[in-house]
């Protein structure tokens, strides 16, 4: 078996369909969906990560796992092949020997795992790893099931960014949305040029609702996998001076439509909040994220 580092242009699409034919619905362990893996790279924190310390393992010419980080070094990420064994130990101490976090002369590492992965979790605890605050849960929705989207209140459109594509404003929007302050930086923009860029954005499957003075207030992402004919929902955010008026409704269930017309059956997002309950997804499966550290 080798063991070799990252090579962005040779791997992040190799990698990408690995994910898509790895891809099922639930187990032990569950790889992360191809579109994740993609909005991964696009998003602006990726300048965070040192992309050739994420380890690539391989066995006959075949990816069987990928040891790597998703914003920041140091909390890291297993992806397994589904029906090869694939080296835990080994990929273990590749990422605490190269996706560790340095502070104050001390090292740390934080690991999600699932929590059906029985194997992984005795893996972590008996190399003096420990619960800590933090995981993520996948929730999942019948594209069949879920509801019409709403017509927009008086005063609010809905459009696609197929239809108008002010970077601007919706850089505005993120930074209100996700609280980062009252207006963003100038140089923010290029954020959203690098975002728009990945290989499978599509502007029509991202939406915005404008308020009457045009101004974008809330945002619905959301990303169509054909092969296994799941969507993933990211992101969405919200002005806070227009939240509860149901428009993060509107923008994700047009977003679940549109993905139903071109053929999605399933569709994911990464959280368990109430919102997303509201609108019929279930948990599937749930990462406890485990901590060590140790001195540099």
């Amino acid at each position: 078996m080798e063991t070799r580092a990252y090579d962005h242009a040779a791997d992040f699409k190799r990698i990408g369909d690995w994910l898509s034919r790895s891809y099922r619905r639930e187990g032990e362990h569950v790889n992360w969906l191809q579109p994740r893996w993609e909005y991964m790279h696009f998003h602006p924190l990726i300048r965070n990560v040192h992309l050739p310390a994420i380890g690539v393992w391989e066995a006959d010419r075949e990816i069987v796992g990928v040891a790597h980080p998703e914003h920041s070094m140091g909390t890291i990420y297993f992806q397994f092949h589904p029906a090869r064994p694939s080296p835990k130990a080994a990929m273990l101490t590749y990422a605490e020997r190269n996706l560790c976090a340095q502070r104050e002369g001390r090292k740390g590492l934080r690991v999600f795992v699932n929590e059906r992965d029985t194997e992984l979790t005795a893996l972590v605890e008996g190399a003096g790893y420990a619960p800590t605050q933090g995981g993520e849960v996948m929730s999942r929705l019948a594209v069949a099931d879920a509801p019409a989207p709403p017509e927009p209140p008086a005063g609010f459109r809905l459009l696609s960014l197929a239809e108008e594509n002010d970077r601007a404003k919706i850089t505005r929007l993120f930074w209100r949305g996700f609280n980062h302050g009252p207006e963003p930086p100038d140089d923010a923009p290029a954020d959203r040029e690098l975002m728009q860029s990945a290989p499978n954005y599509r502007r029509d499957l991202n939406l915005v609702i404008a308020n009457a003075a045009g101004d974008y207030v809330a945002y619905g992402g959301i990303w169509f996998e054909e092969r296994n004919r799941v969507a993933y929902v990211e992101p969405v955010a919200t002005d806070p001076d227009y939240r509860r008026l149901g428009l993060a409704c509107i923008v994700v269930l047009e977003g679940i439509r549109r993905c139903g017309e071109l053929g999605a059956t399933e569709v994911y997002v990464g959280a368990e909040m109430p919102f997303y309950l509201s609108l019929g997804f279930e948990p599937v499966y749930r990462c406890s994220l485990w901590r060590r550290e140790w001195p540099d």
